[in-house]
C-alpha cells in the first residue's frame, strides 16, 4: 500500500496568483504530475490547500487532483474554510488502507494560526481508535512536536502534551503525519507503548527554512511530497522534490 502526502498549496482564486518563489498553482500541477508518476494507492492533503479560502481555489486544486488514477481526500489548515472544502470533495475521517488505517485529527482553529484539538475532538480522536487495533497513521495539520523554529513552534499545536497523554494507550498508533511546517521534518516521541514518530512534509508552494528564529523562505528547495509505503506492520517513508521546470523528481530520503 503506497501512501502520498501533499501538503500547503496555498493557492489563491486567481490561477496566475504569485508566492513569495512561483506560482502556487503552476507548482501544484507539477508535483501531481510527480505523484502520478509514483503510482499511490491513496493521497492525502494535510491542509492550507487554499491561502485566500475562496471557492475558485478549491475548484483549482480539485481539477488538478482529478488527474490522479487512486483516491485522494483532504481536510483543512488555519488558512482554509472547512464548510467551503466540504462542498467541493468530502472530508473523511477515516481512511481505509488495507491492514491500516489512517485517522484525521482536526487541527483548525478558527481565526488563529495556531491549531488546536480541544476536549470534544481528543475524545472523538480516542473513540476511533478505540474501534480498531490495526497499525494506524494519524494525519494533521499542525505538528504535534517543536520542530526547532521559534516562530513556527510559536503557531503549533497549542494543546499537544493532552494529544500525547489520550495517544498514550494505544499502541497500534505508528506515526503522524503533518504538515504546515512547509519543510521535511522527522521527530519521535516516546510513549509508554511504544514511539511515535512524527514526519512533516513539504510544500507545494514555498518552502520554509529550518532552524531559524523567525520567518523565513527556503529559496534553495523545490516543492516535494512524502510518500509512505505500508506493509503488514511496518512502514518506509521518505521526501520527493519536484523540479518545477521539468517536472522531474529527485529523492530526499529522510532517515
Amino acid at each position: 500500500m503506497r501512501l502520498i502526502q501533499i501538503t500547503d498549496c496555498h493557492l489563491e482564486a486567481d490561477p496566475e496568483a504569485r508566492s513569495r518563489c512561483g506560482v502556487p498553482l503552476r507548482q501544484l500541477e507539477a508535483v501531481v504530475a510527480a505523484v502520478r508518476a509514483a503510482q499511490p494507492d491513496v493521497v492525502i492533503m494535510t491542509g492550507d490547500i487554499s491561502n485566500d479560502g475562496s471557492t475558485a481555489s478549491y475548484q483549482h486544486a480539485q481539477q488538478v487532483l482529478a488527474a490522479l488514477e487512486c483516491p485522494w481526500f483532504w481536510f483543512g489548515g488555519n488558512h482554509d474554510q472547512p464548510a467551503q472544502m466540504r462542498d467541493i470533495h468530502p472530508v473523511q475521517e477515516v481512511i481505509e488502507l488495507g491492514g491500516w488505517r489512517l485517522v484525521v485529527a482536526d487541527t483548525y482553529a478558527a481565526g488563529f494560526a495556531h491549531g488546536e484539538l480541544g476536549e470534544a475532538r481528543i475524545s472523538e480522536l480516542t473513540a476511533r481508535l478505540a474501534e480498531d487495533e490495526r497499525p494506524t497513521l494519524l494525519a494533521m495539520h499542525h505538528p504535534p512536536l517543536a520542530v526547532g523554529s521559534a516562530w513556527l513552534d510559536g503557531i503549533g499545536l497549542k494543546d499537544s502534551e493532552a494529544l500525547w497523554q489520550a495517544l498514550a494507550p494505544f499502541a497500534q498508533v505508528k506515526a503522524i503525519l503533518c504538515g504546515h511546517i512547509h519543510q521535511a521534518f522527522v521527530g519521535r516521541r516516546q510513549l509508554d507503548l511504544g514511539e511515535v514518530m512524527v514526519y512533516g512534509c513539504p510544500a507545494t508552494a514555498d518552502q520554509f527554512l529550518p532552524g531559524v528564529q523567525d520567518f523565513a523562505v527556503d529559496e534553495a528547495l523545490g516543492p516535494g511530497f512524502r510518500i509512505v509505503d505500508l506493509t503488514d506492520d511496518t512502514w518506509s517513508t521518505w521526501v520527493e522534490r519536484v523540479e518545477i521546470g521539468e517536472f522531474e523528481s529527485k529523492t530526499e530520503r529522510m532517515e
